[in-house]
């Protein structure tokens, strides 16, 4: 069986002496693992860096064996590596994809996302201008797993106006009045999540706050201590580059 598509590179991990089993963030396959020979070689390595879209062909004799994998370079973001925040907004939400996602199952909208999310990451000249795209995009990976928060009306009230707050054990919205009593309990809900459009450093500190809460307890959990890690690295960094810290 052979198949050609476009992927988003997302993990790279070496395998034999020349090899490596890449991941790919497929638009109709979801998440692939396949076997490309020569893979840390001088020709493949720019090549498969993360973030990278590729033309990939993957073929394969039966369906339970690991796909082998023909690639070639459509667009790269090696530039964006030499920039700190730039390089750990890639490195995190690209592991984030494959460590998350199961393999072989399609997501089209998170294909959708994390290409915009990368595309975001390229042409803003500062985190501020892709904050959000992050932070909406960790929302949707939640969604489309089971994990999407209740955020259309309040969990007290049923009303829709002035959501300000989210529960952390039921992940629903919570109205300004019914969330007073608890302040420092609740998890701000920023207003940019509800509303769109563009966020402060301060809103986009809140929001990755609140998919991280959810992130590391429905989704990552303990078996991706050091992935959470990277993370809370990312949100120390923003946090600075925002006058934050």
């Amino acid at each position: 069986m052979r198949t050609e598509t476009r992927a988003i590179v997302c993990a790279l991990r070496n395998h034999g002496e020349h090899g490596a089993i890449v991941r790919l963030m497929t638009p109709d396959l979801g998440l692939q693992a396949a076997y490309v020979r020569g893979a840390r070689g001088r020709r493949m390595r720019p090549v498969l860096i993360a973030a990278n879209i590729v033309e990939a062909q993957l073929s394969q004799r039966t369906d339970a064996q690991l796909p082998q994998a023909s690639v070639e370079l459509v667009h790269s973001r090696a530039p964006l590596l030499s920039e700190p925040l730039p390089a750990a907004a890639i490195e995190w939400a690209t592991a984030l994809t494959a460590t998350a996602l199961p393999e072989g199952q399609p997501y089209p909208s998170l294909y959708e996302g994390l290409a915009g999310l990368l595309d975001a990451i390229e042409a803003a000249p500062s985190a501020s201008g892709w904050g959000a795209a992050l932070v909406r995009y960790e929302l949707l990976l939640l969604a489309e797993l089971g994990f999407g928060l209740d955020l259309g009306q309040c969990v007290v009230t049923g009303s829709s106006d002035d959501l300000t707050a989210v529960s952390p054990r039921s992940g629903r919205a919570v109205s300004a009045a019914e969330a007073e009593p608890y302040a420092g309990k609740l998890l701000p809900l920023p207003r940019f999540v509800k509303q769109g459009g563009t966020a402060t450093w301060r809103e986009i500190a809140e929001g990755l706050n609140l998919t991280g809460h959810f992130l590391a307890r429905d989704v990552l959990a303990e078996r991706s201590s050091p992935l959470l890690d990277a993370r809370i690295r990312l949100v120390e960094r923003l946090r600075v580059a925002g006058g934050l810290a």
